[in-house]
């Protein structure tokens, strides 16, 4: 009897897959263990092996297709058996119908509607051909992969091969810029790069064609034509410089129309940058003398001009006075001339990273989705500091202070349940295991690996495992599955000597640990002001989960756990 097979769920955040590669065709008998098919998740690229003997009759995703889990792909049974009742058992259009590569292009849109397009509009419209069969085509489209799960595009960082280049299987082809990392593409054919789609530094959409590998010398343009403009390419040409052309040479008004008053120059034949420059330095249009075609005023003209040029134009015009009155009038004092000062205007701009977008879409979701409140309090270290200079004579690595804060922050989530918990919407979950994230500075944002179990480690194992996911992160090392699953965030921006801050929830966490620098200030011990170090520290929480009080106790737990440090080893 004919078996349908079903969209696996290959990860715990995996919602659909893309059929990569087949690796049957319709017809082949399959075994069970076999690798059916390889299938793109929103990690990583995996094979899927076949749990069934028999013949693959039926194929419901074409290569490049994407399926809801749980969809059907295909139906495995007897040669020759009517597989169509399987199907409609299995509720087979339940999967997203994969786009078959002898639909066409576009339907034809009524006559009507044609004949009001513009002439450029209907002869290219003429001009499109419809898709044809590619099937035949010796050669294989490599598309921009899903490689981490909130991915939603990548940038070509660096092509390994130029077209004409032999490639392997396992060749890995190009060096791409997630949200999270750098990774290698790996396009699993053989043979030649016939054609690229994306340039180095430009970005794509996942699932964009950037490659096609295949037989050398065949004709890829079926199959760039056919791929609807996944491509992400854009033909609009942009109008920057069309209106800065324009800006430029905008007429000045006619000679006769300039205004007969001396202080209105709004008329006076001038260029726009020479009118700003005017502006800027208070001049008067008027009182400056053109020396372009036609008396117009140029740049030169008003940076070149200066008052005193001016007060000189206005003696030589005046009348000559009187001696009579010349020795009556009194003496005036000389004004004040102050030095002009034309400065520029500079600036320079990047274009934004996919980490960078990845940081600006996630922290801008949860600072405006969860609302936030936050605890702050003062945590006394001086038995923390001597506690850590004893350990380290011993100790086979180097112990940190922000080590001490991860194994504390981890055994106080074990006595308060509620921080460690996630809201989902329609439920709230309250998470058994403690994975704290460790918020990581990098040149282009911040990353945040995740310590597994990290109430179950000792404080050498966590500086261990911290320090080499620092190391990964700043070389761009680090894989997805690294940074996934946490359920509390720590933050510590302590050696850059902060005195507080607050922290954004990394979402899905219900919250979040800023921690500041030690600070050697006064204290009040027994009644007396004393010399002591002082660490402050600021939970971020999620208020539809936690409330004040909860908030409140979480944090005692942690400032007796670090004023006592003998407690983490209980």
């Amino acid at each position: 009897m004919a078996e349908v097979v079903k969209m696996p769920k290959m990860s715990d955040t995996m919602t659909e897959g893309v059929l990569a590669k087949w690796h049957k065709k319709v017809g082949d008998k399959v075994k069970s263990g076999d690798v059916l098919a390889e299938i793109e998740t929103d990690k990583a690229t995996m094979d899927f092996e076949s749990y069934q003997d028999g013949v693959l009759l039926y194929i419901g995703v074409q290569e490049g297709g994407a399926a809801p889990v749980d969809a059907v792909i295909a139906v495995l049974g007897k040669e020759g058996e009517d597989y169509k009742a399987a199907l409609d058992g299995a509720g087979g259009g339940n999967a997203a119908p994969a786009k078959s590569e002898e639909q066409p292009a576009a339907e034809a849109k009524p006559a009507a509607v044609e004949d009001k397009k513009p002439a450029a509009t209907a002869e290219k419209s003429a001009a499109a051909k419809p898709k044809v069969d590619t099937s035949s085509i010796p050669a294989t489209v490599i598309r921009m992969p899903l490689l981490s799960d909130t991915m939603t595009e990548g940038t070509i960082e660096k092509w390994n091969f130029k077209v004409g280049d032999k490639v392997k299987a396992d060749d890995s082809l190009a060096d791409v810029a997630t949200d999270k990392a750098t990774m290698e593409v790996v396009g699993y054919e053989e043979g030649t790069l016939l054609y690229i789609g994306v340039k180095e530094g430009e970005a794509a959409k996942v699932n964009a064609i950037i490659a096609i590998v295949g037989k050398e010398g065949t004709d890829v343009q079926p199959l760039i034509d056919n791929a609807d403009g996944s491509d992400g390419t854009s033909t609009a040409a942009p109008a920057e410089e069309a209106t800065t052309s324009v800006a430029e040479e905008t007429p000045a008004p006619a000679e006769g129309s300039q205004a007969g008053s001396s202080d209105d120059d709004s008329r006076v034949k001038a260029s726009p940058l020479a009118r700003k420059i005017a502006k800027d330095k208070g001049i008067n249009l008027n009182d400056v003398k053109g020396s372009a075609e036609g008396g117009r005023i140029i740049k030169k003209d008003v940076e070149g001009f200066t008052p005193s040029a001016k007060q000189a134009a206005a003696t030589e015009s005046a009348p000559a006075a009187k001696p009579q009155e010349t020795a009556q009038a009194a003496p005036a004092k000389a004004p004040i001339v102050l030095p002009s000062f034309t400065g520029e205007e500079k600036f320079s701009e990047r274009p934004v990273t996919q980490m960078r977008k990845a940081i600006s879409r996630r922290l801008s979701e949860s600072l405006f989705t969860a609302p936030h409140f936050y605890v702050t309090m003062s945590i006394d270290m001086d038995q923390a500091i001597a506690a850590r200079v004893k350990m380290n004579d011993v100790a086979p690595v180097k112990i940190s202070f922000n080590d001490f804060v991860v194994k504390a922050c981890a055994v106080a989530l074990r006595q308060h349940p509620a921080i460690n918990s996630s809201f989902l919407g329609d439920k709230i979950r309250t998470n058994e295991h403690v994975h704290i994230g460790v918020a990581v500075a990098v040149d282009e944002g911040l990353l945040v690996p995740v310590i597994k179990f990290a109430d179950n480690k000792s404080l050498s194992h966590l500086s261990v495992e911290v320090k080499e996911f620092a190391s990964k992160a700043k070389s761009k090392k680090l894989q997805p599955a690294e940074m996934e699953g946490s359920t509390f965030t720590i933050s510590n921006l302590g050696m850059f000597g902060v005195d507080e801050f607050t922290a954004i929830i990394n979402t899905p966490n219900a919250c979040i640990l800023a921690v500041s620098g030690i600070q050697a200030v006064p204290v009040v011990k027994n009644g007396a002001v004393v010399p002591g170090n002082v660490m402050k520290v600021t939970l971020s929480a999620d208020h539809r989960v936690v409330d004040g009080a909860t908030a409140a106790a979480f944090l005692q737990t942690l400032k007796q756990l670090l004023e006592e440090p003998v407690r983490l080893l209980i």
